[in-house]
């Protein structure tokens, strides 16, 4: 009885209605197959990621994460619109979450931002910011100074300068796979 009365009500919200409220993992996977059913993240996407409500933007962002490998490259023309809002944004899930998705995504070597690679090396040694972003930023940074020698070292020295004793044990994690890449 309840699962009708709650489809019902979920059945006669508009998307934007869906995502002001609070979230579950169950909610945002049903946002993310109708999302999957009517075929248009590229359009979810550009309606929600520029929403006035950081709520709005953290759980469309919450629901584009749940989506697969295909879904997330067709994004691939909204990934410096994921860029700068990690880089613009104050609210640290919002940004946890576009890292995580242009992560994903991958970085090519012509798609090289110096802006977005800044911020990277700037918040991977930030230990004010939280585990999660600083690890996404050093798994980001490493990918990009991997397509140019000289700033492959420079991105090595600036890890191995961190003391890993402050670190958390994720952040850990990856400075040793980053340090040992052929031991990982």
């Amino acid at each position: 009885m309840w699962v009708c009365v709650l489809w019902i009500i979920f059945c006669t919200m508009t998307e934007r209605d869906l995502l002001v409220g609070r979230y579950n993992r169950a909610l945002s996977l049903q946002i993310c197959n109708e999302i999957r059913a009517g075929g248009d993240i590229v359009g979810f996407c550009r309606r929600f990621l520029h929403d006035g409500d950081c709520r709005v933007v953290r759980n469309a962002l919450l629901c584009v994460s749940k989506a697969g490998k295909g879904e997330i490259a067709s994004l691939d023309p909204l990934k410096d619109e994921f860029m700068d809002l990690a880089m613009t944004t104050n609210d640290r899930s919002v940004r946890r979450l576009s890292l995580s998705i242009v992560e994903r995504m991958g970085i090519a070597k012509g798609e090289l931002r110096v802006d977005f690679l800044d911020f990277c090396l700037a918040r991977m040694v930030d230990m004010c910011e939280k585990p999660a972003t600083q690890a996404l930023c050093m798994r980001l940074a490493f990918g990009m100074c991997g397509f140019y020698p000289e700033l492959r070292g420079e991105f090595l020295r600036s890890v191995e300068a961190m003391e890993t004793e402050r670190c958390s044990p994720a952040v850990r994690c990856v400075i040793r796979k980053v340090l040992n890449p052929k031991r990982h």
